[in-house]
């Protein structure tokens, strides 16, 4: 259930809420928005209607409201008004502005890196993007270049004056990784990776949670659910494509998810239609899709030389494409309301 505080409630009748949640053995976990306080109460109680009365006669509650859905605390029924995560320096996902995050599947080299994070900068990304650490379907694939490749990203994004998004794939890394980025990345594989959602739901970093191969709504949004609940509300959904029995395409790139979740949830949504696809030539027009569908922002895959690339090459843009898909995405983004992030400054 969601217990909904007067305005401008007072500390000492919060403090009653919570601690009387605690006598009862069961968890709260406090949101504090614009408007409203909301105390989320979690657990199994004996006599819900006994429950609901007995919370809706103490000081400073204005309300009482049962929570219908299994994820409760990342429901629109717990939170009307839509999150925005912030990340650094005015980057937010899930404001007016949209977040757009592009690099490079893995980082291979320093010079990658600076070169790729200019490059985006310039068009207007404001996020870069790029494996250190990476989970291949192969053991003999590229691993990644671990905490070197971390500090490859940092360096560039700091010069290009943008933010940085990169994927952790091990609870133990949790740490190291939050240490040289602005947003942890949960990748597909891992969505139901529980030790690892409940490590980064206690790290000091939004997450960037994507949706499983073969995951339903549901069990997405109940993955955010278990990184709520450890303590981190700064989480961002991505859609990325899900298993589909046919192999014209790497996924099926579901982008009526986009406004369903966001009906169902407060937290902001992009898509990832690089991995949606696995296709160059289908990235630029799903990502037009993905806004006017809604999407709070992109996440594409961009490199110097795809022909090259350690991985994931043929669904890589290049550099002009993706400064050409910035200039088409604005006057989709001005026609549903969006912005595109202005050009970062580079750092002297």
């Amino acid at each position: 259930m969601i217990i909904v505080m007067r305005p401008n409630v007072a500390d000492a009748e919060l403090e009653g809420v919570t601690a009387l949640i605690s006598a009862l053995a069961l968890s709260a976990h406090v949101s504090r928005g614009a408007e409203r306080t909301i105390v989320g109460v979690i657990g199994a109680p004996a006599d819900k209607e006994t429950l609901l009365a007995q919370f809706a006669q103490l000081d400073g509650v204005e309300s009482v409201v049962p929570i219908s859905k299994s994820y409760k605390l990342v429901s629109r029924e717990a939170r009307a008004e839509r999150t925005v995560v912030r990340v650094r320096d005015g980057i937010s996902f899930g404001g007016r502005t949209l977040a757009v995050c592009a690099g490079p599947c893995s980082v291979e080299s320093r010079e990658q890196l600076e070169t790729t994070a200019a490059a985006v900068s310039r068009a207007g990304a404001n996020v870069l993007r790029g494996g250190a650490f990476k989970p291949r379907t192969s053991p003999y694939a590229f691993q990644g270049l671990g905490e070197e490749g971390l500090k490859f990203l940092r360096e560039a994004a700091d010069r290009a004056g943008i933010a940085v998004v990169t994927e952790v794939l091990d609870p133990r890394d949790v740490e190291l990784v939050a240490r040289y980025t602005d947003v942890l990345q949960i990748g597909a594989r891992n969505m139901q990776n529980f030790t690892l959602l409940r490590e980064v739901g206690g790290a000091r970093r939004p997450v960037l949670l994507k949706r499983g191969i073969a995951a339903t709504i549901d069990e997405w949004l109940m993955a955010a659910e278990y990184v709520f609940v450890a303590g981190n509300h700064d989480i961002v959904l991505c859609e990325r494509g899900i298993r589909s029995y046919d192999p014209s395409t790497r996924n099926l790139l579901d982008l009526a998810a986009v406004p369903l979740v966001q009906g169902l949830t407060h937290l902001p949504v992009i898509v990832d239609p690089s991995h949606g696809t696995g296709v160059r030539a289908l990235v630029a027009p799903m990502s037009l899709a993905a806004v006017a569908g809604g999407a709070d922002g992109l996440i594409v895959e961009v490199h110097p030389n795809p022909a090259a690339a350690f991985s994931d090459g043929p669904q890589s843009l290049t550099l002009p494409n993706f400064a050409e898909l910035m200039e088409r995405l604005a006057p989709v983004a001005a026609a549903v309301g969006r912005a595109l992030p202005e050009p970062a400054t580079a750092a002297a």
